[in-house]
């Protein structure tokens, strides 16, 4: 095993007291794991086996070269969705097409974590801000839920992108629901609800799982008509290079993005929070390495994109996971149910898996997250609202594009149109606030004091110069006005030739502007541009000292000694 192996630094280290709750853990999480695995596989429409050999290679995979410890990866519900939207528009399921499709896409989702990695890049995937990111989990996770219909009611609903289609093919074959199927499904949900609520330890997917499989054999439910998982090929995935071809490349590139997109924000949010609990450091562009390799053995070995799971992770750390050798573990008992047990799973109601998707996505709606956002900054809701009502009228692809998008607007919105602020003195001292959050702060008569809290840029530019000129307007108009640049942090060239013109059309009206505490990246544009020299003994180091020169103080000439504008070489 290389040295470099990030593994290494637990494996060295590792601590016998730990040994019990990854045991634990792993045990836990492998029970929690073959259930799920194959329900997600049926919601990627990919046989069963496919989500178990997901299950165990890249979880290795991600172990050996993963910087989380709690970290549970595996097939997670919006990426086996992001699968089965792009997989049914390139071939037909069941199709040898489909399968070689599914492991294509796993290839390509781990090739684009590992360029990302390589390149460091991992800051790309902040456009998705975590308001969006909540909208669209919550329409992506009532997508899944209501996809999910057709298994519980036991109708066979033509598949669709788009939600309104697929509300009304189920509205128009409930009629023709399948009685012991919906009584399957019934009971299912109803156990996993009550388990989780009141034995949260047990694992409910696997008593479900086990349950049902039992009344299969007991009542011949197959016999009955209701759909079971049928035959599964027993032993481990094989190693095989998927067939290159370029138009489906072409065509599954976009959704390979997508997903790293929003399985990386995924994965590296809830891991991050486990980090920060056990005090220890996430390495983004390690992790895009990490998840990127264990998506490469995904295609190598015949399975789909895999992910970090939130719910899966929460269970690991309560279980006492404290390395990956819990997800070892875990992969190790997976590997087992291939080799040994698959021909348990042959009588297993499809119904079953349908009800384990449907109440595992439902805690995906984050209600009380959504309350929280809103309470916190009510505009973050035009975003979350943007991605969430696009994910259901457009679909998945087209939805996180537009979430993606939306994230942008929103912020270029608030760059447009900044945040400023009337200053005033506080009695009594030299500092300068918010006179509409400071009762007390005093209003010199014909000096005003602005702040603009923004880079001045282009987005911003011609905004902050009409502030400036309309405030020269005020009744009664000042003779003075300062620009507290203390906010603006970064200055570009639209920005220096507004400012410019703002100071001429300033000037022509009888209003002097003075700039003071503006930092170092700000005085080199206006060092460059001629505006520090145009302006030299109207900056000032305060917005108090520029007010002692306002009111006939001598300015000081050397800036360099004041401490407003460093040394320059040549100057």
């Amino acid at each position: 095993m290389p040295l470099s192996l990030p593994a290494m630094r637990w494996i060295r280290g590792y601590e016998r007291s730990n040994l019990r709750g990854d045991i634990s853990a792993g045990i836990t999480i492998g029970a929690m794991l073959v259930p799920q695995a194959m329900a997600y596989a049926l919601l990627a429409g990919l046989p069963p086996q496919v989500g178990l050999y997901a299950a165990t290679l890249p979880v290795i995979v991600y172990a050996l070269l993963g910087t989380s410890r709690q970290l549970a990866v595996g097939p997670v519900a919006i990426v086996s969705l992001l699968t089965a939207s792009a997989l049914g528009a390139v071939a037909d399921a069941d199709s040898p097409k489909y399968l070689a499709a599914a492991a294509m896409l796993g290839l390509l989702v781990g090739a684009v974590h590992l360029i990302l990695g390589a390149a460091r890049l991992g800051w790309l995937v902040t456009f998705l801000s975590h308001s969006v990111l909540v909208g669209f989990t919550a329409a992506a996770a009532a997508i899944i839920g209501i996809s999910q219909i057709k298994h519980l009611l036991g109708v066979a609903i033509p598949r669709s992108d788009h939600l309104h289609q697929t509300l009304g093919d189920l509205w128009n074959a409930a009629p023709a629901a399948h009685l012991p199927t919906l009584v399957v499904a019934g009971a299912s949900i109803v156990t996993l609800i009550t388990i989780k609520r009141f034995v949260p330890r047990l694992p409910g997917a696997l008593v479900v799982v086990a349950g049902s499989t039992a009344a299969s054999a007991l009542f011949d439910l197959a016999g009955q008509g209701v759909r079971t998982v049928g035959e599964i090929p027993a032993g481990l995935p094989s190693f095989a290079f998927p067939v290159v071809d370029v138009a489906l490349v072409g065509d599954l590139a976009p959704t390979a993005i997508v997903i790293t997109l929003i399985g990386f924000v995924e994965s590296i949010a809830v891991a991050k929070v486990y980090a920060r609990r056990h005090r220890y450091e996430i390495d983004p562009n390690a992790e895009l390495i990490a998840l990127g390799s264990a998506n490469v053995v995904a295609g190598f070995t015949g399975a789909y994109p895999v992910g970090g799971g939130f719910a899966r992770t929460a269970v690991n750390d309560s279980a006492g996971a404290t390395t990956p050798l819990a997800s070892l573990i875990t992969a190790v008992l997976v590997i087992g149910v291939l080799i040994f047990l698959t021909p348990l799973f042959e009588l297993l109601p499809q119904a079953a898996l349908a009800a384990i998707i449907v109440v595992a996505v439902r805690n995906l709606i984050d209600i009380a997250e959504m309350r929280h956002i809103l309470h916190v900054k009510p505009s973050d809701g035009v975003g979350m609202g943007i991605a969430a009502s696009a994910t259901l009228v457009l679909g998945i692809e087209i939805g996180i594009g537009v979430a993606v998008i939306a994230s942008m607007l929103v912020v270029f919105a608030r760059m447009s149109r900044p945040h400023s602020a009337i200053l005033g003195r506080i009695p009594n001292t030299t500092s300068y606030r918010n006179v509409r959050r400071f009762s007390n702060a005093e209003v010199t008569e014909n000096v005003l004091v602005l702040r603009i809290d923004a880079a001045m840029s282009f987005v911003n530019a011609q905004h902050i110069k009409r502030l400036l000129v309309d405030h020269a307007t005020d009744v009664p108009a000042p003779h003075d006005i300062v620009l507290d640049c203390s906010g603006i942090n970064d200055m570009d060239a639209t920005g220096a030739e507004a400012l410019v013109e703002a100071i001429d059309e300033l000037e022509r009206v009888g209003v002097r502007l003075h700039l003071c505490d503006v930092k170092g990246p700000v005085r080199d544009v206006l060092h460059r541009s001629g505006t520090w020299a145009r302006l030299h003994q109207r900056i000032h180091a305060t917005p108090h000292a520029a007010m002692a020169v306002i009111h006939g103080e001598p300015s000081p000439i050397d800036h360099t000694a004041m401490g407003i504008d460093e040394p320059r070489i040549g100057s």
